[in-house]
């Protein structure tokens, strides 16, 4: 298994699998009793894309860890 560092992914580009890009990564959720990542915090910005993905207060789409696809030079994720 292939390791990358969080702060390597930072800023990336995410992309729906259906290749609409959803935004830039902001941060990612982790649970801390057992370490468990749980959803990709992504910056819309000024896209407004119509992700169908849980919103946060600060209008951040919270994607689950499990939909992620891919991590290369940016990230994939099932939507």
């Amino acid at each position: 298994m292939v390791e990358i560092l969080a702060e390597n992914l930072s800023g990336k580009t995410v992309m729906g699998d259906d290749g609409a890009e959803l935004g830039l990564l902001y941060n990612i959720t982790m649970r801390m009793k057992t370490g468990q990542l749980g959803h990709l915090i992504v910056d819309p910005g000024e896209r407004g894309v119509n992700a169908d993905f849980e919103v946060d207060a600060h209008g951040h789409y919270l994607v689950p860890v499990s939909n992620v696809q891919a991590v290369k030079d940016h990230i994939v994720v099932r939507r």
